[in-house]
C-alpha cells in the first residue's frame, strides 16, 4: 500500500525588519487559511538570521499583531538565530559530497560582464569553480548546480521550470560574513519542522527551484508550494518597511483581515468586519477557495 501523506503542516516565516504590514499580512493570512481549511497545523518561524537587518523588538511586535488578528499558531516559535549548528551540519554534508566550493569573487567582480539572472541578481560565471585563483582567499561558499533542470507545479502560479545554470548559476550557501544564506536556511528549517506546504508571496517563486535543488542534494522532502500575489504600492513596488508600508492597526483587526481577504479574491461578509476576529476567520476558513486567488505575481494593495 502507498504511504499515507503526512498531515498538513504550514508555516509563516517573517523577517523581523519592522512591524507587520499589509503585504506580510497577506502571506500570514493566506498560509493560515490554507492550513486551517485543510485541518492542519500552522507554525511561525522568525527568520532573524541576518542580525544587522533585524529591528529591535520587531519579532515580538509581529507576534503580538498576529495574536490581535486571531492568527494563533501551533507549537513554539522557531528562531533562525539559534539554528547555526543545524546549518553547519548541512554545509558539512554538502562539502563531503563535493557539492560546494569556496569562492573569492566580490560582487563587483561578478558584475563585470555577468548577465542578469531570473530574479534580478547576476548569474555567477563560475570563476572559482575549478579552484581559487592564486593568492585569493575564499569569501563565500557556493553550490555546484551542474545541468540541473528543476520543474514543479505551483498551486496558483502553475508550472515552473528553471535551468539553474542559465537562470542563477552556482549560488551562495555561506555568505562572506560567515552567515548561512537564506536558500539553505529555509530548506533546513522547513525539513526540521516537518513543513508539508509552503504558502508565501510570489516574490519568492524564483527561489523555489533553488530550494528544491538543495532538498534533493540533502535527501530532504519537498513540500507543496503555493505562491500568493505580492501587494505593491502605486509605483508597483513591493510593500515593505523600506518603502514606508504602514503597520497593521491592531485596534481594527477586522478591517485589516477583510482587506487581505479581498486582496486574495475571497468573499467577505460586511457584517462580520466589526465582529471578533475569530468570527471573521471562521467564515473565511469555511469559504477558503484557492481557485479564487489571483494568479498575478503582484497587485496593488488597497488604499
Amino acid at each position: 500500500m502507498p504511504d499515507e501523506p503526512a498531515p498538513y503542516r504550514g508555516r509563516f516565516a517573517p523577517s523581523p525588519t519592522g512591524p507587520l504590514h499589509f503585504g506580510s499580512l497577506v502571506a500570514a493570512l493566506g498560509s493560515w487559511l490554507d492550513a486551517r481549511a485543510a485541518g492542519g497545523e500552522w507554525l511561525v518561524r522568525i527568520e532573524d538570521l541576518d542580525a544587522p537587518r533585524a529591528a529591535p523588538g520587531a519579532a515580538s511586535d509581529i507576534l503580538r499583531t498576529l495574536e490581535a488578528l486571531g492568527l494563533q499558531w501551533d507549537g513554539p516559535v522557531l528562531r533562525q538565530s539559534g539554528r547555526a549548528e543545524a546549518y553547519r551540519a548541512a554545509l558539512d554534508l554538502l562539502a563531503r559530497t563535493g557539492a560546494t566550493y569556496p569562492c573569492a569573487c566580490s560582487r563587483r567582480e561578478i558584475g563585470d560582464g555577468a548577465r542578469a539572472g531570473i530574479d534580478g541578481g547576476l548569474v555567477y560565471p563560475g570563476t572559482c569553480r575549478a579552484g581559487l585563483p592564486p593568492g585569493r582567499a575564499a569569501r563565500a561558499l557556493r553550490v555546484r548546480v551542474g545541468n540541473a533542470v528543476i520543474r514543479f507545479d505551483d498551486a496558483v502560479q502553475g508550472g515552473v521550470r528553471h535551468v539553474l545554470a542559465d537562470d542563477v548559476g552556482d549560488f551562495v550557501l555561506q555568505r562572506a560574513d560567515g552567515l548561512c544564506a537564506y536558500q539553505l536556511a529555509v530548506v533546513v528549517d522547513d525539513a526540521a519542522q516537518g513543513v508539508t506546504d509552503v504558502v508565501r508571496g510570489a516574490d519568492l517563486l524564483d527561489s523555489t527551484p533553488r530550494q528544491i535543488f538543495l532538498q534533493r542534494l540533502l535527501g530532504l522532502p519537498t513540500p507543496r508550494y503555493l505562491h500568493l500575489p505580492v501587494a505593491t504600492d502605486a509605483r508597483g513596488v513591493k510593500l515593505s518597511k523600506q518603502t514606508g508600508a504602514p503597520p497593521i492597526d491592531r485596534a481594527r483587526p477586522g478591517a485589516a483581515l477583510a482587506g487581505a481577504l479581498r486582496f486574495l479574491g475571497q468573499r467577505v461578509d460586511a457584517e462580520l468586519v466589526d465582529d471578533r476576529p475569530a468570527v471573521l476567520l471562521a467564515s473565511a476558513r469555511a469559504r477558503w477557495d484557492r481557485a479564487s486567488i489571483p494568479r498575478a505575481r503582484s497587485a496593488l494593495a488597497p488604499a
